[in-house]
């Protein structure tokens, strides 16, 4: 008799988020051919799409595994890989061959900057995300650094958003090489921005989520809703400095109240005399 095939499911089900992973680093493949050569209008929004179904793959792929249970190191390190060639390097040659071409090397630098400080990003996450046993650690409610999708983003919402206003924003080389370069500094900054992954309803968090959701329709109607896009993003950071200042300084402020609250030496001396 011949053995019967026995298929573990458990073992299968470890393929199924790095099939998202994968489809991510498909679409930020296929956006960087597309900008090769000699792109126009059409094809840097067609490049901008691909990068934002890679955005959706790469959140689909943490939250199936975390569903089917099936957290490994593996996974974590494959989409760093996939993050560095959907959000990195595609929106870099994306926004190079868009804006900063006729800088020449000046865009080739911002461009490398941007891609390198989102690797060391990624690089610094990983080392974070792990526990002493190798394990990923559950994800915590903060995450130091811009994530590279929503600096990715917001670069690819510029460019949807120029080509749905019909060149408003006619890839100004010294507006984006600014963006780009203020991108970097965000992701490699020590600024803490909220993962969105172990929420929590507070008056804190419905307010800026508020905010954040009436701003963009106030946008939206107003201008167009490909800028509402890239309002929502800009506001993510937004919030991720207004929460950096407001805790540097209620930890300023306690601080201060320990140190009047000390004895000082002096005090000490008369109480002991």
């Amino acid at each position: 008799m011949e053995r019967a095939l026995k298929v573990d499911l458990r073992k299968s089900l470890f393929i199924l988020p790095n099939l998202f992973t994968l489809s991510s680093i498909f679409c930020g493949f296929y956006a960087i051919l597309i900008c090769a050569g000699d792109p126009t209008a059409d094809d840097f929004y067609r490049a901008s799409l691909l990068i934002v179904f890679a955005m959706f793959f790469d959140a689909i792929d943490g939250r199936v595994a975390r569903m089917t249970r099936t957290q490994s190191a593996f996974g974590v390190q494959i989409d760093s890989l996939a993050d560095v060639a959907s959000f990195g390097v595609a929106p870099a040659v994306l926004v190079y061959e868009w804006a900063l071409s006729t800088l020449d090397m000046m865009g080739v630098f911002a461009c490398f900057v941007y891609l390198a400080t989102g690797a060391i990003r990624l690089a610094r996450f990983n080392v974070q995300a792990m526990g002493e046993s190798g394990a990923p650690k559950k994800p915590g409610k903060y995450i130091v650094g811009l994530p590279i999708p929503g600096a990715a983003g917001i670069l690819v919402s510029l460019v949807v958003a120029n080509h749905s206003m019909a060149d408003v924003l006619p890839g100004s080389p010294l507006l984006m090489l600014g963006v780009i370069l203020a991108l970097s500094f965000f992701m490699v900054s020590t600024i803490k921005f909220r993962s969105f992954k172990d929420l929590k309803l507070s008056w804190r968090t419905a307010f800026f989520v508020t905010l954040a959701l009436s701003s963009s329709a106030a946008i939206a109607v107003r201008y167009h809703v490909s800028f509402a896009l890239v309002w929502i993003l800009a506001s993510y950071i937004v919030i991720g400095l207004v929460e950096t200042v407001v805790n540097i300084s209620r930890a300023g402020l306690r601080r201060t109240r320990r140190s009047r609250a000390a004895p000082t030496d002096d005090d000490s001396d008369s109480e002991s005399d």
